[in-house]
C-alpha cells in the first residue's frame, strides 16, 4: 500500500501560485516526493516558463507526523521541518519569502518527506508561492 496523498492547484496566475497537499498515512510515509515543480506551472503572458518559486505563506496542519520540506539539488537543502500536531500559519512575506538556496544542481523543485508517522496520521499543507521566470 501507499499513503493516500493528493495535490491540488488552487491558483496558478501570472505572479502567484497556491497549492494544497494532503496525506493520510498507511504507516509507510513519503520520502523526498516532488510536490512543486516550477516548470509545470503556467508560463507568464510572454510565454516564459516558470523556473523557480519563493515560498511566501504556508498554512499547515499536522496530526501525528512531522513534515520535512526540501529544495531539490545535488545535495538537497532542508527548507523547514514542520513538527507533529501543529496547526499554524507561517508568513514570510515581510522578509521577502523563503527563496531557493539549493546551490549546485538546484532544480527549483520542492520535495516533501514525512517522519514519525503511523497509520492514520495526516497533514494538510497549503503553499503560497511567488513565481519567477527564466
Amino acid at each position: 500500500m501507499a499513503d493516500a496523498v493528493a495535490s491540488q492547484t488552487l491558483l496558478d496566475g501570472e505572479r502567484l501560485a497556491i497549492m494544497k497537499f494532503t496525506n493520510i498515512s498507511d504507516g509507510t510515509g513519503e520520502t523526498k516526493v516532488s510536490k512543486v515543480t516550477p516548470s509545470s506551472l503556467l508560463p507568464n503572458s510572454r510565454g516564459k516558463a516558470c523556473s523557480a518559486v519563493t515560498l511566501t505563506k504556508i498554512w499547515v496542519t499536522t496530526h501525528g507526523m512531522q513534515v520535512l520540506l526540501f529544495w531539490d539539488a545535488t545535495t538537497d537543502v532542508l527548507i523547514m521541518a514542520i513538527p507533529q500536531n501543529t496547526n499554524q500559519t507561517l508568513d514570510y512575506r515581510d522578509i521577502g519569502g523563503l527563496w531557493n538556496n539549493g546551490g549546485a544542481g538546484s532544480t527549483g523543485i520542492i520535495q516533501f518527506s514525512t517522519a514519525d508517522f503511523s497509520l492514520g496520521d495526516t497533514y494538510t499543507l497549503t503553499l503560497e508561492m511567488v513565481k519567477s521566470y527564466a
